[in-house]
């Protein structure tokens, strides 16, 4: 097959070495002036995520995160100018010392270079890639799904508009095509062959896209892995919080990787706890998937959205107003449980037993562990990081809200005068 893209990632190469080039209030000035370009143009945005979701069915809950409103696009201004008034991670000192015969060694953190991203649907991933690229003095070329094409081409339009006016090649945030007639998935192949040009790869998206990108890609991989999240409800919990909160995980954005997929609750409270959640699960059709002890308590509790847990649905990624239940005996079991089915996403315990939390936030392993909050606050916006390139589960590099300070690499710096060894 012919390399299609080739000639993109040459230029995305090219351009990477103007992009390192800009001084710190440049990039900034970039962002800002990106950020106004969308709120002068959420007209046209909205015209074209229109007809992107023209194409997606009403009941399919992924349609949410294609969705752009007046005020998700003023959401991503507003970030851009969060990300520009951030810290330039590229260039810092991380070490400066005098080393053995006189020299002067430093380490500096230096960006990447060229990050590829692939995602799928959610336009406002384009926007937080090329800001969080920009502003660490990358490049970036990104692959975004067909169901986003027309929002993605425009809110890149604009992005070159930005680029242009700081006289930096457009091709520094590069969308690449969709796959030709027959050529399915073959952009994204070349993609991940292209060690001349593509320093890093991150894909976005579903578990299938992510293992797929992992087993093929010869560039380096960071993971932003699928959200399998658990809400442990312990015998000592505060009933009307653990309520509180785990509606919260579940209903308020399920599309979301944040959202919660199971609840793990202690048998001394699940006759209390498991009917409270009624009213506010019934209230979005929340499908419940229990196991044999939950099913008769929400059966006798006329919860009408329920069925009987298979093992397919541990450990399930529902994406949905769909969630799983499991009572059991103890926090022994509660944490063989989330540790044989968890994501390494995001987990929360809502107890007032500070031992059995400190037992928690310490034993499980994940991103990010909560005590008495709702995952759902797993974002790089929300951490102060501005925005983010999606949740990291893997323990190399970066690990949590993959975001500015993460896109950088470090070079050693040796300054001698005829020093020899």
């Amino acid at each position: 097959m012919t390399n299609t893209i080739t000639p993109l990632l040459q230029q995305a190469k090219q351009a990477a070495s103007a992009v390192r080039q800009l001084s710190d209030e440049q990039k900034s000035a970039l962002l800002s002036y990106l950020a106004d370009l969308l709120l002068a143009n959420t007209d046209s945005i909205l015209a074209q995520n229109a007809l992107d979701l023209a194409r997606i069915p009403d009941d399919d809950p992924k349609k949410d995160r294609l969705k752009l409103t007046e005020a998700r696009v003023a959401d991503l201004a507003r970030s851009l100018n969060e990300v520009a008034n951030l810290p330039d991670p590229s260039g810092q000192v991380l070490l400066d010392r005098t080393i053995e015969k006189g020299l002067q060694l430093r380490k500096l953190a230096v960006p990447l270079g060229v990050v590829g991203a692939i995602y799928e649907s959610r336009p406002n991933v384009t926007v937080d890639v090329a800001a969080l690229c920009l502003r660490s003095g990358n490049a970036c070329v990104l692959k975004g799904g067909k169901e986003a094409d027309f929002s993605n081409r425009v809110l890149v339009g604009l992005i070159e508009q930005a680029l242009e006016a700081f006289d930096i090649p457009r091709a520094a945030v590069t969308l690449l095509p969709l796959d030709g007639e027959g050529q399915r998935g073959a952009v994204v192949n070349e993609l991940l062959t292209a060690t001349r040009y593509v320093d890093i790869i991150i894909p976005r998206g579903s578990e299938s896209l992510i293992q797929f990108v992992r087993k093929h890609s010869l560039v380096p991989t960071i993971e932003t892995g699928a959200g399998v999240c658990h809400t442990y409800v312990h015998k000592t919990a505060d009933l009307a919080k653990a309520t509180a909160i785990v509606v919260n995980a579940k209903v308020t954005r399920p599309s979301v990787c944040n959202s919660l997929d199971c609840i793990v609750v202690d048998a001394a409270v699940a006759e209390a706890f498991l009917p409270m959640l009624k009213p506010g699960f019934t209230e979005y059709n929340v499908e419940v998937f229990a196991d044999e002890t939950a099913y008769g308590i929400l059966e006798r509790a006329g919860y009408p959205y329920l069925q009987r847990a298979q093992p397919a649905d541990f450990g399930r990624e529902f994406l949905d107003y769909k969630c799983a239940v499991r009572v059991v005996a103890d926090e022994d079991e509660a944490l063989a449980h989330i540790q044989l089915y968890s994501s390494r996403h995001s987990e929360a315990i809502v107890a007032t037993d500070q031992m059995a939390i400190n037992r928690f936030l310490n034993e499980v392993d994940a991103a990010a562990v909560y005590a008495n909050a709702s995952t759902r606050f797993t974002d790089g916006g929300v951490f102060g990081l501005g925005a983010e390139i999606g949740i990291s589960t893997q323990k190399l590099h970066a690990r949590g809200p993959f975001a500015l300070e993460k896109l950088v690499t470090e070079k050693w710096v040796v300054v001698g005068d005829g020093q020899v060894r």
